[in-house]
């Protein structure tokens, strides 16, 4: 059965079946037909992606065991976690209990599948080579995890179409793996009471950082059924480390050499073999298995993503790479044809590739054989950390960048540097005071730098100057699009085909500047089919991954991973056996032996805005006088008169005793510092959260945040300038001063468009305004314009969140 496409659409439900109209934003679900599930619609508020479970009692009242006490196993927990050595543990441990913690670990460990080693033979110039394969069989693993409760739940087996009501019309999305089109083909090729069980496997190799030369290559492995926030984790249902691959040392006899090189891929692939042995059969017949919630499935395992850098997935995919005459591994774009995106080229097939190997086989010659492979490969999935931050902009974009920089000579650096170094700091946004000619390993880093990018050259790199340093900019502004498209932890229609777009626009003014004939460049032109058919970008991104490169050699690191594994679940069964004791008011085993036992309380419901950070009372008289040299603060309590007298009609609020408001020098009102807004993203839909300073000393520095405030009509940007609450009769405020950026702009000019910014602009500091916090949208960040002075960019780059949301002031 065909996987749906992609237009959204109304039910074929029965003409004469009157149903209730959908409202905005409900969602539509359709369940493979396999599942025998109807398809379902939920109002927005209501739907859940977790299926209901009854409250039940813990699995294990004592889930410290084999250690003699909570305390022990505390004790070790905190040993186990920083990494101290069996001695100092064992010593430490000894204060509260003396126990053999390295035999304790190893009897508590015995609850999940563990390592085991292999021999894998390979030959190579008349010998007979061997490696230590260290694997946790797959199966065994995945079992692991499907018979624990605590995540039976979350596990989705049935393939699922979303859509999106807009008023008009379903709108079809896209996110977890389950819910794009390769997960419904699978199932639609299984047998019908068969559920795909799909797993996501990440393998790459790279130093140890805490062992000078020692190399690692690590298997990570993720089951695809368990959603984002649960398989990309480090808690139980997370990823893991499945597997270590043998690395073959350099023979600087034979290195380089064609048959070295293929000696080298058959280690990796006989040894990734091994993990495979135990799925490999249960492929083609099922597994009935009872799940953690008792039911019985027919569960199918499939490897649904491959996940890897470009160099990982020739060796994967055994091809030649850059050498190869067709080095895309998903489809036969020639290798002189990688900078065109446009083309429509013929996907590879796994078939494809089979036969390929039987007819190469059967050439006589080795040269006739590797001529032949050279042209073939498999498919794998597309990687935004490598192919993005680490690839095309770290090695190609930014060089670029730097280069016309430090042509410019030392004036520039430093005033790109400067520039850098003025960026308002933002949470999740590193803020680097110096960029230019440092060296930056991280891939994070070079994400954060890529944001910034436009904001601190545009005033460098002038049209007027150079024509091509000014193109190159445009092309960094139309990566950062394409980079901030493919990051979307949602996909809907209107998105893909913004995304679409966004390519075919890079793309263009690419091919305009340079030759960018290479495959990382090429790789873009499968984002979106990836998508499609995989979900967001996150569900194969080796970002997470990356964190799991271990500290230390083979057989040590994977004992301290299958260790911190059964530390995660242990600590999730204490967690659980408190909060089931909170519910049932009794004493916790944390609070068994305190005195006084500590009684939680449950926070109040979260709103949309909530001030902190209180600095007591302070009269207006007070205020004025501490604020007299800032001109925002002149007339401070008449203009909040006027404020409120207009603020309480419009909003339906009475007011006291019927009586215009004359608030009085003695009144007194509360300052506050930080702010947190609540909002709806829209790109997931999802709550999200900014922490807003309002503060003349925060770590030492004023800090005075931007927020996005809404009115009747379009949307405007203001700097806080002071929060307080009051109380007015029986009605509590909560306001804030703001220094408005809404002088109209007029016109907006080629330099803007071109670079995609969105320019604000300041009304004089002396016209501040009054606004109820609850109008607030968001926080903001603004970088100045250091050409025209009171001028301002918003900084959409920092999340998709604001992307969108200049986007559609832009398109207003």
């Amino acid at each position: 059965m065909a996987s749906p496409g992609l237009q959204g659409h109304f039910d074929d439900a029965n003409p004469e079946v009157q149903e209730p109209l959908p409202q905005l934003d409900d969602i539509k679900v359709d369940y493979h037909p396999n599942s025998q599930i109807p398809s379902t619609i939920h109002h927005f508020a209501d739907f859940s992606r977790t299926r209901p479970t009854e409250a039940s009692v813990p699995r294990n009242h004592a889930p410290w065991e084999p250690f003699q006490t909570r305390l022990d196993f505390e004790v070790a927990e905190i040993a186990l976690e920083a990494a101290l050595t069996a001695e100092q543990t064992n010593r430490l441990l000894s204060l509260v209990h003396r126990s053999a913690l390295r035999e304790l670990w190893s009897t508590a460990s015995q609850r999940f599948t563990p390592f085991q080693v292999d021999i894998v033979s390979v030959p190579n110039q008349n010998k007979v080579h061997e490696f230590d394969m260290h694997y946790r069989p797959l199966w065994d693993w995945a079992l692991d995890m499907l018979r624990d409760r605590r995540l039976a739940p979350h596990f989705v087996f049935d393939a699922q179409c979303l859509y999106k009501f807009n008023g008009t019309r379903f709108v079809r999305f896209i996110d977890e793996p389950w819910t794009a089109n390769a997960f419904w083909d699978a199932q639609s090729r299984l047998p019908p009471e068969a559920k795909p069980l799909a797993f996501i496997l990440y393998a790459d190799k790279a130093k140890l950082s805490s062992f000078g030369a020692q190399k690692a290559y690590p298997i990570v492995c993720r089951i695809a059924n368990l959603p984002v926030e649960i398989r990309n984790g480090t808690g139980i249902g997370g990823g893991r480390i499945v597997g270590w691959l043998p690395i073959v040392s350099e023979d600087s006899e034979h290195a380089g050499k064609s048959s070295f090189v293929n000696f080298k891929n058959a280690v990796w692939h006989e040894s990734f073999l091994k993990l495979l042995e135990s799925v490999i059969q249960i492929s083609r017949t099922g597994y009935w298995f009872e799940c953690g919630d008792a039911i019985r499935r027919l569960l199918w395992p499939l490897i649904l993503i491959l996940s890897a850098d470009y160099e990982e997935q020739c060796i994967m995919a055994l091809i030649c790479g850059l050498k190869g005459k067709f080095p895309c591994p998903i489809c036969l774009v020639p290798r002189d044809e990688q900078s065109v995106l446009s083309h429509e080229l013929r996907l590879r097939t796994s078939a494809e590739s089979e036969e390929t190997l039987r007819l190469a086989c059967a050439k006589k010659s080795k040269k006739e054989r590797e001529k032949l492979l050279k042209t073939y490969s498999l498919p794998l999935s597309f990687d935004r950390m490598h192919v993005y931050h680490g690839g095309l902009w770290r090695h190609h974009l930014w060089r670029e960048l730097q280069f016309w920089i430090l042509e410019l000579g030392r004036e520039a650096v430093a005033q790109m540097d400067a520039n850098y170094d003025a960026l308002p700091r933002w949470s999740n946004l590193t803020h680097f005071s110096k960029v230019v000619g440092v060296d930056f390993n991280d891939s994070s880093h070079h994400e954060d730098i890529s944001k910034m990018a436009i904001f601190a050259a545009q005033r460098i790199l002038r049209r007027s100057q150079s024509k091509l340093r000014y193109l190159l900019l445009r092309c960094i502004r139309h990566y950062i699009d394409l980079d901030i498209y493919a990051g979307f932890e949602v996909h809907t229609e209107d998105s893909i085909v913004a995304g679409r777009q966004a390519l075919r626009d890079f793309s263009a003014l690419m091919d305009i500047s340079k030759d960018w004939n290479f495959p990382k460049k090429h790789a873009s032109s499968h984002l979106f089919d990836d998508i499609l058919a995989k979900g967001a970008t996150r569900n194969y991104n080796t970002k997470p991954n990356e964190k799991m490169h271990g500290p230390d050699v083979a057989t040590q690191i994977l004992r301290y991973d299958h260790w911190l594994l059964t530390l995660t679940s242990m600590r999730s069964e204490l967690n659980e056996l408190d909060e089931y004791n909170r519910n049932a008011n009794l004493p916790t085993t944390e609070d068994a032996d305190a005195e006084n036992p500590v009684i939680s309380v449950a926070p109040a419901p979260c709103t949309h805005v909530k001030l902190g950070s209180a600095q007591g009372d302070v009269s207006f008289a007070s205020l004025e006088q501490s604020h007299a040299d800032d001109r925002a603060f002149v007339g401070f309590r008449i203009k909040l008169n006027g404020f409120l007298n207009t603020f309480f009609p419009t909003n339906d609020i009475p007011l006291p005793d019927g009586k215009r408001i004359h608030l009085q020098a003695d009144n007194k009102i509360t300052e506050y510092k930080y702010l947190q807004v609540n909002y709806e993203s829209m790109v997931d839909w999802r709550q999200c959260k900014d922490l807003l300073q309002c503060n003349p000393e925060f770590f030492g520095s004023p800090r005075y945040d931007c927020v996005m405030v809404q009115t009747d009509n379009q949307p405007f940007f203001a700097r806080l300038i002071f929060m307080f609450g009051c109380s007015i009769g029986e009605t509590n405020l909560s306001l804030a001063l703001i220094h408005l950026y809404d002088v109209g702009i007029g016109v907006r000019n080629k330099h803007d468009a071109d670079l995609g910014l969105w320019r604000v602009r300041a009304k004089p500091r002396s016209s501040p305004e009054f606004i109820s916090v609850r109008s607030i949208i968001r926080g903001a960040v603004l970088a100045s314009d250091p050409g025209r002075q009171g001028n301002y960019f918003v900084i959409d780059t920092i999340d998709a969140d604001m992307f969108l949301r200049v986007k559609s002031l832009q398109v207003a």
